[in-house]
């Protein structure tokens, strides 16, 4: 693990002591911004209507920011369709009165399922995929059985692109504004497959499209994460995945990182021996506000938690859609403990701890100055993120200004057990930091 801070030992003579002072000089780059308590941030699942016409200003009135993983195949003025790439549907169609699905060719056959232009394709498709993941493969071959069988009973003989989301979809224009007030969007895949269960090439296709889109309609900045659908953590999606973005909220293999996904168990009085834990909570249509607010008061028994809430449908629109009440009631909650919380987008969580675990502070000390220079050799296009310093300086000095890029500000003085500090916002690779006495 990195060293997180650098003590150095200075003697001072300071006018008024008889004898010389030992004090300890050290500098810190604290867990989460400002010293608060734990992080938060709210993401969304789909880009559902009224994720963007009720929460968001929500969300906007308190000073929130979001993340909005978006499928993009339904946005009007697309420009890549969700579409099976493979061989002759006909084929496959014909093969399956004759040929059980297997192991052999359920990924084939799960991927042109969802096409078929008949009532509940796209049900036969998640059965069997959320089945195979389970490892409950013999059922998931079972499932697309049965639905081929349906397919040729009826005459299936054309496809059509799948829809996955209920109601309109707001148009790139008003996403491209929502991006420019500080709202984080990522790739959800182009039209929410199960992943785990499509060949390579169609897999591909789904993510690299998906971020083909986002790219060009708002920017390459917006493709720092992604979240494959259903929260799947098939080892084989990860693969791919992790390879393609910096970043996704499926999972993180931080080393320094305890993961709780959605299904776990997280006990908040339990020390796990990491540096930080990611709890994610997904609140549905039923879950009591009484919960949701306990997931935001356990993280506060705690210095190393960082809570990411997974929201879908909201007033009546999407999935498991929760009430408008309910999410104005639960972000006030949240609003009301700022000052112990961070809310920040999945982006810049991720990237404040990666920065400070990859960080390397080094000071010069003088009688009148301490000069720190923070550096870290992460990628500067996509680690972007101030970072929150807390420096320990003499008792005898009573005033202190901050000198960086030509501009002074004077810093506030303020005592703990270890002493008097002052904290300071710091982007690493910036150059060195001069702290002056006066």
């Amino acid at each position: 693990m990195k060293k997180l801070f650098i003590p150095i030992l200075c003697f001072w003579a300071l006018q008024g002591y008889s004898q010389t002072q030992t004090f300890q000089i050290k500098t810190e780059i604290l867990k989460w911004p400002d010293g608060k308590k734990a992080a938060i941030s709210m993401t969304y699942d789909d880009g559902t209507l009224n994720q963007f016409k009720v929460a968001l200003p929500i969300m906007e009135e308190l000073g929130m920011r979001g993340t909005f993983y978006i499928n993009t195949g339904e946005i009007p003025g697309e420009k890549n369709e969700a579409k099976f790439i493979g061989r002759s549907p006909e084929i496959i169609l014909a093969e399956t009165e004759y040929f059980p699905t297997s192991q052999a060719n359920i990924f084939e056959r799960a991927g042109l399922i969802r096409f078929l232009d008949m009532p509940n394709a796209v049900s036969f498709h998640d059965r069997s995929g959320a089945a195979y993941e389970q490892g409950r493969k013999t059922e998931a071959y079972r499932i697309l059985d049965e639905g081929f069988a349906q397919a040729r009973a009826m005459g299936v003989n054309r496809l059509t692109p799948p829809k996955i989301i209920d109601g309109p979809m707001l148009g790139w224009e008003e996403l491209r504004k929502f991006a420019g007030n500080g709202h984080e969007f990522g790739v959800h895949t182009i039209s929410h497959p199960r992943l785990a269960v499509l060949d390579e090439e169609n897999l591909i296709y789904e993510l690299e499209k998906c971020a083909e889109d986002i790219e060009r309609e708002l920017g390459k900045k917006y493709l720092f994460s992604a979240e494959c659908p259903f929260g799947t953590e098939n080892e084989r999606v990860m693969e791919y995945a992790l390879e393609m973005f910096p970043a996704t909220r499926n999972r993180m293999p931080e080393p320094y990182m305890e993961e709780f996904n959605r299904s776990s168990s997280f006990d908040p009085t339990k020390d796990f021996g990491k540096e930080y834990i990611q709890w994610q909570r997904g609140p549905l249509s039923k879950t009591s506000p009484e919960l949701m607010k306990s997931w935001v008061d356990d993280i506060l028994t705690r210095d190393d938690t960082w809570l990411v809430l997974v929201f879908h449908g909201i007033e009546g629109i999407g999935w498991e859609a929760i009430p408008e009440e309910r999410i104005r009631t639960y972000f006030e909650y949240i609003a009301s403990k700022s000052q112990d919380i961070w809310v920040g987008t999945f982006a810049e969580v991720t990237k404040y701890m990666r920065q400070r675990m990859a960080s390397r502070v080094d000071m010069e000390v003088s009688s009148e100055s301490i000069k720190v220079n923070l550096t870290t050799e992460l990628d500067p296009y996509w680690y972007d993120q101030a970072l929150t310093l807390k420096t320990y300086i003499p008792f005898g000095w009573e005033k202190i200004f901050v000198v960086q890029d030509g501009q002074e500000s004077q810093l506030k003085f303020q005592e703990d057990t270890s002493g008097k500090f002052v904290q300071y916002t710091y982007l690493p690779n910036k150059g060195p930091l001069i702290l002056k006495s006066i």
